[in-house]
């Protein structure tokens, strides 16, 4: 049942990829086509042909490769001044090689009575419509799905009291908390002794109600010695346990709980009552209302967008993982191998501590990959660099800019912005991202993340 739960799992992702992916392509479809432009090829894949149909004058199919996908349309760069829309002559140097190359592939398509219908003659906002229309394809499907996690499903909500996380068998000083330490010789803890187990809910200790878990150490801290009543709620029933604190080195805490750090960024320590658990923040799900929405889709997409600034310098963590064996970070970037293996694995239940064990709470979880994933296709898109659509976008808007201002200043409109002079970035920015691809494919099969830490 365990490998079942896997496979399907990594199904479930692997066809919602599919899904975000065509549904991508469509958004630059439709206004294409919308805008009289002849598209020969809609393509979800790459590499060789697995199936494919014709309809009209667009091909449609499945490659085999399925890390993206493509729409070609006619005309994308336009023919270099006095060419006539078609190509004339050779240049010499390897980068202008490559752009005549580039403008002749985009033209010899171009057959009588298309003159019309090729991109680079459209105006600016149709270009960008239909480049913005993958993106925003994205987007949608995050914001559908984030709709229904919020209004359907719910999100964790803080509740009053403290969860025992764990409870520490012996009494050990904070100074050797982080060595391998033996109980042989040590006392145990007071939270041992009085009974206190994994997943009790500490409402109260000695009269004083417990809303947030660092109230805990708040009341306990001063008590040494003294027998202390701690309420905690198990399996719906409560109960009252009796426990006596005992002294203790342990790490100085601010209002919130937090550890306090000394100038050379050690943590102080202090004597104080000691009760040996560690806890955690109750929570509770609960369904928002659909007004909340935008203010989700603005935090996934703010976050997502700071993620993607910080993927250069986590390259490097990938790195040392993937060849030094250091360790994976739960929050770093992943492959689709890597998240299809995650989600393998929530399917499979390994994460059922941490995001709760019902077949729902898989499912939902799951929803919430998919969700996250498309806002990442959305934001990383929108980067002005080509090959990517915000590439495209950029080069618009540049074309717009310049006849604006050659408008302003009573000058001949400039023409057609050519995009094909910046064909060595986006050759560059293509190695990049290949280069990227493989490091993070190898990093998920020999060192794979653990959202479990």
């Amino acid at each position: 049942m365990t490998t079942l739960a896997f496979v399907l799992g990594v199904l479930f992702m692997a066809v919602g990829l599919a899904l975000s992916i065509a549904l991508h392509e469509i958004g630059h479809l439709v206004p294409a086509k919308r805008f009289g432009l002849r598209v020969p090829q809609y393509m979800v894949g790459f590499g060789p042909t697995l199936w494919s149909r014709r309809r009209g004058e667009t091909e449609y199919g499945v490659k085999a490769i399925p890390l993206g996908g493509y729409i070609r349309m006619i005309g994308m760069f336009p023919p270099r001044p006095g060419d006539d829309g078609r190509l004339r002559a050779s240049s010499t140097g390897r980068f202008s090689q490559l752009m005549d190359e580039a403008r002749a592939a985009s033209l010899e398509e171009v057959r009588p009575g298309d003159e019309n219908r090729v991109y680079y003659r459209l105006k600016v906002w149709q270009k960008v419509v239909i480049m913005m229309g993958g993106p925003t394809m994205n987007l949608l499907i995050g914001v559908v799905l984030l709709t229904l996690l919020l209004t359907a499903h719910g999100v964790p909500t803080a509740q009053p009291g403290a969860v025992v996380a764990e409870v520490s068998r012996c009494v050990v000083p904070a100074t050797e908390a982080t060595a391998t330490t033996s109980c042989d010789g040590r006392p145990e803890t007071p939270a041992l002794a009085a009974g206190v187990q994994p997943g009790d809910t500490i409402v109260s200790i000695a009269g004083e109600p417990v809303e947030a878990i660092g109230d805990v150490g708040r009341l306990i801290r001063p008590e040494t010695g003294t027998e202390v009543p701690i309420v905690v709620e198990r399996d719906g029933a409560t109960l009252t346990l009796t426990a006596t604190p005992i002294r203790n080195l342990l790490p100085e805490v601010d209002a919130d709980g937090i550890p306090v750090t000394a100038e050379d960024g050690s943590i102080r320590t202090t004597e104080a009552g000691f009760l040996g658990v560690t806890t955690r923040q109750p929570t509770e799900l609960v369904r928002q209302p659909a007004t909340a929405v935008p203010g989700y889709v603005w935090d996934y997409t703010t976050r997502t967008a700071q993620a993607l600034v910080q993927v250069p310098q986590r390259m490097v963590g990938v790195w040392n993982a993937a060849f030094g064996g250091a360790e994976r970070d739960a929050e770093g970037p992943m492959s689709v191998v890597g998240v299809g293996r995650v989600a393998g694995e929530v399917s499979a239940g390994q994460y059922d501590d941490l995001l709760g064990g019902t077949p729902a709470d898989r499912m939902w979880t799951l929803v919430t990959l998919l969700a996250a994933l498309n806002f990442m296709l959305f934001v990383f898109n929108l980067v002005p660099l080509l090959p990517l659509d915000g590439g495209h976008v950029a080069g618009a808007l540049w074309e717009g800019l310049k006849r604006q201002v050659a408008r302003l200043r009573g000058r001949p409109d400039p023409g057609y912005v050519d995009v094909a002079k910046a064909l060595p970035v986006a050759y560059s920015v293509a190695v990049v991202l290949i280069g990227m691809s493989a490091l993070l494919i190898y990093a998920d099969l020999v060192n794979p993340v653990d959202l479990g830490g």
